[in-house]
């Protein structure tokens, strides 16, 4: 379980097939195998952790599914990709529930100055965009946003200069894909409606 705040930039240093090495500024003996690390909003399991100069690199691979559902199919090196730590008993929510089980990718559409912050329109996939509604939450490469207003399966947030400076935000462009995944409150409330 995740809050979508995100707590560290990484950056993919190798791609072998569905097998990421990620350098991170996490503290090399703060993480084992076996941990879960949300990387770009998809809940992953750390399959290797090496001490690097700054931080460490970790090692994680995505099944099939993962890579179908996700962006992971795009990542190459170099990438810089939003991590966050689960979220521990006790910690503040400061976001919102956010599983890191991603639904599908989305598209930025536009990236338009908005005063001090960015305006992202974006395009949900078929079938999503009944799941987003204005001033609800939705986790966009695993960072915790706002949905400003839904038209049709577009669909627009803001992200504040804060923000676009402490995530991989500050490099998405029109036509990139984000990983979403819809609000899980908003996803069991039209399941109860069938």
């Amino acid at each position: 379980m995740f809050t979508g705040i995100v707590t560290d930039i990484g950056e993919v240093v190798a791609v072998k097939g569905g097998r990421f090495a990620i350098a991170c500024g996490y503290k090399h003996k703060s993480l084992k195998e076996g941990d879960s690390l949300a990387c770009d909003g998809c809940c992953l399991t750390l399959t290797d952790v090496n001490k690097a100069k700054k931080g460490a690199v970790v090692s994680v691979e995505a099944s099939n599914e993962t890579l179908a559902r996700t962006t992971l199919f795009t990542w190459k090196e170099g990438r810089r990709i939003n991590l966050e730590r689960p979220l521990a008993l006790g910690e503040e929510l400061g976001g919102h529930i956010v599983t890191g089980h991603v639904d599908a990718p989305a598209m930025i559409l536009e990236r338009i100055q908005d005063g001090d912050s960015v305006r992202f329109v974006l395009e949900a996939p078929p079938g999503l965009a009944r799941f987003i509604a204005s001033k609800g939450s939705v986790a966009l490469d695993g960072v915790s946003l706002t949905v400003n207003e839904v038209n049709g399966a577009s669909f627009g947030v803001n992200i504040i200069p804060y923000t676009l400076a402490h995530t991989a935000w500050q490099d998405r462009k029109p036509g990139d894909l984000v990983n979403l995944e819809v609000d899980l409150l908003a996803r069991y409330v039209a399941r109860l409606r069938e």
